[in-house]
């Protein structure tokens, strides 16, 4: 297979491996080749997207390559984050929230094991917004990025602590209305972004 199609497929993996990134090892298990040579198709790709000046990077967190945003981009990333017209949750986003809220520390795959859906868009809204953010990893293979809430959760709730939430009794993961349920964290939200919102006003 040719060498501009190979590094094709690792920005193609790399990208659905979100946040957790790929290890040389494991994109060479996953294309069949050979581990250095894997490492050399993602630091070309690498140099690629610099030289370029594309809107995503490659970086390298313990061992593993992962796409990340243009670091020049920040202040736009910032502005996204708090426009007004953004401030509401959908909600795959708060289902998302609501499972680290009850469940933290907890990793993407597990997040997806519980909601039964892919929620990596979920997760990057949630960090973006600061409402959640790595609190360490997991100690299994690839070692997985654990998410927690932040202090902005709690501010943004109206909650003085993780304690204030609604009793797990009263908010099963595993019940099958789960939408319905995660609706008090919601409608909490709501009510607290238009408190904040007239206070700006």
């Amino acid at each position: 297979m040719e060498f501009q199609k190979l590094k094709s497929i690792i920005e193609g993996l790399l990208f659905m491996a979100g946040d957790e990134g790929l290890t040389k090892r494991q994109l060479a298990d996953i294309m069949s080749i050979d581990a250095d040579y894997a490492e050399e198709l993602v630091l070309d790709l690498q140099r690629d997207l610099e030289r370029e000046e594309r809107g995503v990077q490659i970086g390298i967190l313990a061992g593993a390559f992962r796409l990340t945003t243009h670091p020049e981009h920040a202040e736009y990333f910032e502005r996204m984050a708090y426009t007004p017209t953004r401030a509401q949750l959908s909600q795959a986003a708060l289902e998302t929230l609501s499972i680290v809220a009850y469940k933290q520390p907890i990793t993407r795959v597990e997040i997806e094991e519980i909601r039964g859906v892919k929620c990596e868009r979920a997760i990057h809204t949630l960090v973006v917004k600061d409402l959640i953010e790595e609190v360490g990893r997991a100690d299994a293979i690839g070692r997985p990025i654990l998410y927690g809430t932040t202090k902005a959760f709690l501010d943004s709730f109206g909650l003085a602590s993780l304690k204030e939430l609604p009793e797990p009794k009263d908010v099963s993961l595993e019940d099958e209305d789960f939408e319905e349920q995660s609706q008090l964290l919601f409608e909490r939200f709501e009510g607290r972004q238009m408190t904040l919102d007239e206070v700006k006003d």
